[in-house]
């Protein structure tokens, strides 16, 4: 994979562009609300605004955070020192103007014009958290799906080193032909493509597709946890899934939670081993992890130091409420992958 590191950006991404909600609740309340637990799961504007509803009434506190997969991903890359760019569609209410500001004060470059409220509301995600660190995701996608081929800046993109793009684009075909013109424009300028399996159920719909890309190198890059592999693979066992990965030539990383991550290349396969601590919510953990390596990559670093910083990245935000890192950590690189 060669890299550029002339360019002005590290990274261009594109995602939906989401308001995220976080609050802590037991068990009890999550049994009460009949969500999958650990999963995301796709919710009207009514059904929203009733869960919304419920937990107000519950006097729980409320973080509001921008995000989106892709999103997160492009605040690690800032917190690690790096420059992203990112393209979301959001709508001009005031979630939508919350969240152009909140990206823009994360040091993320975001230029693009809001739909009027016409067309519907910004997205919001509720993430709900319970006492094991797991999150339960209820999104409601809004303005986000109204992303085009027209959205995608192509100035940019020529400026940029790799571009990074989320699984869940392909929920929706208008915003899964902005991702693939998003790709056709990055092969045609020699750019590497990294692509995100974004969720298991993301994988079991789209999973012959996603193999067919793979095939024909449209991801140089990929980024999975064990159970997306799972999915992917049709493999119950750990090894076997490795294994199965190995038949790849695109550079695959595996996240395995405490363990580390799986770095597949040229038909091998190494575990970098991970970073021991106790977590208090495993929202956005994959997206940091992507984000640390994506760092990594567009700065120089092999793929192992790369995935070392994405553990460690991980690893932080895992003992934070949310999915996105608060702190600069620019000056902590060369102590990660030392």
């Amino acid at each position: 994979m060669n890299l550029d590191f002339n360019k002005l950006y590290d990274v261009y991404g594109i995602g939906n562009a989401i308001v995220d909600l976080l609050v802590f609740i037991d068990d009890i309340l999550l049994q009460e609300i009949s969500l999958p637990k650990g999963h995301m799961t796709l919710a009207s504007s009514k059904e929203q605004a009733f869960l919304i509803n419920l937990i107000e009434n519950k006097h729980l506190k409320i973080q509001m955070t921008s995000g989106g997969s892709a999103a997160n991903t492009m605040i690690t890359v800032t917190k690690a020192g790096g420059k992203a760019f990112y393209t979301g569609k959001i709508a001009s209410d005031p979630y939508g103007e919350f969240y152009r500001i909140n990206l823009l004060e994360a040091g993320v470059d975001f230029d693009v014009h809001p739909l009027s409220e016409d067309h519907g509301s910004t997205a919001t995600c509720v993430v709900l958290v319970t006492p094991d660190a797991e999150r339960t995701m209820s999104t409601h996608l809004g303005v986000s799906i109204l992303l085009t081929e027209n959205d995608i800046q192509e100035s940019i993109i020529q400026k940029s080193k790799i571009v990074y793009i989320e699984g869940y684009l392909w929920l929706n075909e208008q915003t899964r032909n902005a991702a693939l013109k998003t790709i056709e424009i990055a092969r045609k300028n020699q750019i590497p493509v990294s692509f995100t399996f974004s969720d298991g159920f993301v994988v079991e719909q789209f999973r012959n597709d996603f193999y067919n890309h793979l095939i024909k190198n449209d991801f140089s890059i990929v980024f999975m946890n064990l159970d997306e592999a799972k999915f992917f693979t049709q493999k119950e066992n750990e090894n076997d899934i490795i294994n199965e990965l190995k038949k790849f030539s695109n550079l695959l990383f595996v996240t395995a939670s405490e363990k580390g991550c799986y770095v597949i290349q040229n038909k091998e396969s190494i575990l970098v081993s991970g970073y021991p601590v106790k977590p208090l919510d495993t929202t956005g953990a994959g997206d940091t992890f992507a984000g640390g390596v994506i760092f990594g990559l567009s700065h120089g670093y092999d793929v192992i130091k790369s995935a070392k910083i994405g553990n460690f990245l991980a690893s932080e935000v895992v003992q934070i409420q949310g999915a996105r890192l608060q702190k600069d950590y620019s000056d902590k690189i060369q102590n990660i992958i030392q």
